[in-house]
């Protein structure tokens, strides 16, 4: 039985979740951006919650970014001390990819999904998924854009999930959307689910070698 506990505090919001054998526990908390202070409270609820230990873990898995700079370097710090605690073995899951799993999950008639965050400065993190009960396949690679130049994109059934909807006109311009909802965020579980083919495929690595992935040198929060 694969077990596996989950972190991701890219964006406003803070969750975890526990993978165990197709059931996944999680706890979300949205807004305020207190990842720092909640993110090891809500482990420890979670845990005790499910009547589970670290020891009983056998992998860690966690949103490495793009996102808040914050955010993600508080995800890449807790799974390392865990991972380093436990000499467990750590997936890095991409948030984008988790945000469109989560917009699948709320819209399962949506399979295209445009994940997007706002990355401040005029400027939008996004990436393109067909998504599917069992994860999601990119149809664009995760980057950095101008909400003036974003890749246009074959279809018009595309939902646009996230923070990045702030830029929807842009956005519209370019990507014939379908649906919008803005309140969609990465979370814990959709982390879980997506890591576990590559724990199980062995496709990890140790703690020293979980990165965070920022997509942008300046630093904005």
């Amino acid at each position: 039985m694969t077990c596996i506990l989950a972190l991701e505090t890219a964006t406003d919001a803070c969750s975890v979740a526990l993978y165990r054998n197709g059931d996944i526990q999680e706890r979300f908390e949205p807004g305020a951006r207190r990842q720092t202070e909640r993110i090891l409270p809500l482990v420890d609820e979670l845990l005790a919650e499910a009547g589970v230990t670290l020891a009983a873990v056998d992998a860690l898995a966690f949103g490495h970014g793009p996102g808040a700079f914050t955010g993600v370097r508080v995800a890449t710090s807790v799974v390392q001390g865990l991972a380093f605690a436990r000499d467990l073995p750590v997936a890095g899951v991409s948030t984008l990819a988790a945000c469109a799993l989560a917009a699948f999950d709320r819209y399962p008639h949506r399979s295209r999904v445009l994940a997007a965050f706002d990355a401040r400065m005029g400027e939008l993190y996004l990436g393109a998924y067909q998504c599917g009960p069992d994860g999601v396949v990119p149809l664009l690679a995760d980057g950095l854009f101008d909400p003036d130049a974003v890749p246009e994109l074959d279809g018009d059934d595309w939902l646009l999930a996230g923070s990045g909807a702030v830029y929807r006109e842009q956005i519209a311009a370019r990507v014939r959307l379908a649906e919008v909802d803005a309140e969609v965020a990465p979370r814990a579980g959709a982390v879980a689910r997506l890591a576990l083919p590559m724990v199980e495929q062995g496709r990890t690595v140790p703690a020293e070698q979980a990165q965070p992935v920022y997509l942008r040198d300046r630093v904005v929060n």
